[in-house]
């Protein structure tokens, strides 16, 4: 039976974002722009995850999908954007929610204002679609944490999700001053953390880190949003891949997720991608396995702006996409000290904490990837620059009026600043236990 996933998409972030993976994946599942299926091969086996048939069947519409996706924004501009683009034909137009007047880049208004004139409506969609799938599995939900809309209605529509018992995930991504001179983001990060706790993964996009990838690695002098977005694309078509495309039956979310979440809270993954390439390139690159699974390693290669050096891993998923690749352990044999390089980034108190998967279908944009999700007590690093970016304009109250104007108390910036402070120090406390080796 298939197992269905609904995508929720936030505010422009999210939307921009999720619109580009549909974009990908439509490539990859063989669906034209208005979502003709073109093709009964492999690929599609399992179609019905993320996409369900078109209730008006007609001559000119066999065969057609709609991907399960609701589109939400409290400024109509983005949706109306979306829905005027190339594939914009493909999303049903009754999944689109949008708002009038848009919340300023202020978790406030997103959480207490505008966020509440269309909850109801958000609520009602979200609901009819779950009612359209066989065996609902989960959410996936991407939503920027620096903007309004992404972090304060993501933060008031969580209820919505939990109360169907499913598993939720979340894309996140994180504000950055490389990319974004607009400080409340660093205010609408930290209120809306809390938030994530609660999910059952948490998938850390880090503007800094793809900044920097942009820059560095694709050597793209002035990076823009959709360039960004790109990058994140890759990655998340390679998370998705076994749930998309290789064996229902053994890889869902609830699997994907438990090899990776030891403990509770400690739900933030990072993301290696490889290769990293610019659109319409990745036909030009020639990787070995060895050199793809030492890339997902490196911090240039990461999505999330971490250092594997500066903690330890206490589990991770790797994903290994391609027509030809071997089986894993012959290419782990060809690997020279493979294993032994990876143990000292990991807890020796966690057995067996590396999954694999082999996805025997190609990408369609390049012939072999590699994608790993780690939980890393690293994640730290990324969690400690919003803290203090929050804290140094908490101890002067700047740009603080505007939160308390619109509803916000002193005690909800401290109870933000006691969580995250808080869950630094859950992650800090797995790195440091040692557990030695028992004589047995």
């Amino acid at each position: 039976m298939v197992r269905e996933i609904i995508q929720v998409q936030l505010g422009q972030g999210g939307n921009q974002l999720g619109n580009l993976f549909w974009e990908i994946i439509c490539k990859e599942h063989t669906l034209t722009e208005s979502g003709t299926l073109t093709s009964t091969q492999q690929q599609n086996n399992a179609i019905e995850i993320y996409f369900r048939e078109s209730e008006k069947k007609t001559t000119t519409t066999a065969n057609q999908y709609i991907p399960r996706s609701i589109l939400i924004d409290t400024d109509p501009g983005i949706n109306d954007v979306i829905k005027t683009s190339p594939t914009g034909r493909i999303f049903d137009l009754d999944n689109f929610v949008s708002g009038t007047a848009g919340t300023r880049n202020n978790w406030a208004r997103g959480y207490h204002d505008e966020g509440k004139r269309i909850i109801g409506e958000c609520e009602d969609v979200i609901r009819k679609e779950a009612e359209l799938c066989d065996c609902l599995q989960g959410f996936q939900v991407i939503r920027s944490l620096g903007g309004g809309t992404g972090s304060g209605l993501g933060s008031l529509l969580n209820h919505a999700f939990y109360d169907y018992h499913k598993t939720i995930i979340y894309y996140s991504i994180f504000p950055s001053a490389k990319v974004s001179p607009i400080n409340t983001e660093q205010i609408n990060a930290i209120l809306s953390i809390c938030s994530l706790i609660e999910s059952d993964g948490c998938f850390v996009i880090d503007n800094s880190a793809l900044y920097n990838i942009s820059r560095n690695v694709l050597q793209q002098s002035q990076p823009r949003y959709k360039d960004l977005n790109w990058i994140s694309s890759l990655a998340m078509s390679g998370i998705t891949s076994p749930l998309r495309l290789y064996n229902p039956s053994i890889s869902n979310l609830p699997k994907m997720i438990l090899n990776l979440v030891p403990f509770p809270r400690i739900t933030f993954f990072s993301i290696g991608q490889s290769p990293l390439f610019l659109p319409g390139e990745g036909t030009k690159l020639d990787l070995t396995f060895k050199q793809m699974t030492n890339q997902v390693w490196s911090s240039q290669n990461l999505i999330t702006n971490i250092n594997h050096a500066d903690g330890k891993c206490l589990g991770a998923n790797l994903i290994y996409r391609g027509n030809n690749i071997k089986s894993v352990n012959d290419n782990y044999d060809n690997c020279d000290n493979f294993n032994s390089n990876l143990s000292d980034m990991f807890v020796n108190w966690i057995p067996d904490n590396i999954n694999t998967f082999v996805v025997p279908i190609s990408p369609n944009n390049t012939p072999f990837t590699t994608t790993c999700v780690s939980n890393t007590t690293a994640i730290t690093c990324v969690l400690q620059r919003t803290l203090s970016a929050f804290r140094r304009m908490s101890q002067q109250n700047t740009f603080l009026h505007s939160y308390k104007s619109e509803g916000v108390d002193n005690n909800d910036f401290i109870d933000a600043d006691r969580f995250l402070a808080d869950l630094i120090t859950s992650y800090q406390d797995k790195q440091d236990v040692v557990v030695e080796p028992s004589e047995n």
